[in-house]
């Protein structure tokens, strides 16, 4: 993947530089030690060579920037709707924990309202509404089916937040009054841990998530078996 290729491009250029770095730093504590070079020079070492360091490093990460991060960003923005195939869920983020809100057998997300919401119904879903009684809600807990697509919808109730899956090579911020779209597609099953990557209060430690990603079969049932249990 180009992301993948990007990610070992960037830690090559942070391990030349930190190599570079603790190179100098050894050799400048035996070329200015005070055997040699009694008198302090206030003026600093001259030479060629940290030009052409700063030169190097500016053109490497700029390199980084255009040949790489904004395409992959491009691309990724610019991304279609998602096709027939693909799982579409919501997530709403709140203190401290995530919401996470799968559209019933109908394929339609139930209507939400800001006066439903309850202890017991943190996402404020409208269950007499005729696309909303088969909806299935869960919290801090994801379910996929693996090699699908998946669209996340991403929205805050609180503060900013931050969805990150690193093993899905996933982070993006919820932000209070925006929606954002993320989009990835597991290649293996298992379960991966959700972590909030914004400080969001005194518990952030604990806003904590899992995604399971298990065969199709498994999949549905197990949202089968939830929106029994849920209605």
């Amino acid at each position: 993947m180009t992301i993948d290729l990007l990610l070992k491009l960037v830690h090559g250029l942070m391990l030349t530089l930190f190599a570079g770095w603790a190179i100098y730093f050894v050799y400048v504590l035996f070329r200015f030690r005070r055997g040699r070079q009694p008198q302090a020079s206030y003026a600093g070492a001259r030479g060629r060579w940290a030009s052409g360091v700063e030169i190097g490093v500016i053109v490497a990460e700029a390199v980084l920037l255009v040949g790489f991060a904004l395409p992959i960003w491009s691309r990724v923005m610019s991304a279609g709707p998602a096709d027939s195939h693909a799982v579409v869920i919501r997530v709403v983020a709140e203190q401290f924990v995530w919401n996470v809100h799968y559209p019933g057998a109908d394929g339609q997300f139930g209507r939400t309202a800001a006066d439903l919401i309850t202890p017991t119904n943190p996402l404020g879903l409208d269950r007499t509404s005729d696309t909303g009684k088969d909806d299935v809600v869960l919290l801090s807990e994801i379910h996929l089916p693996v090699g699908r697509p998946v669209v996340v919808h991403l929205s805050s109730k609180d503060v900013i937040h931050s969805f990150g899956v690193h093993a899905f090579r996933v982070k993006q911020d919820a932000i209070p009054g925006t929606r954002s779209q993320i989009r990835f597609t597991p290649a293996g099953s298992g379960e991966f841990e959700i972590a909030c990557s914004q400080l969001c209060g005194v518990g952030h430690h604990r806003m904590r998530g899992v995604i399971t990603v298990e065969s199709e079969e498994a999949y549905r049932a197990f949202l089968a078996k939830e929106a029994a249990a849920q209605k």
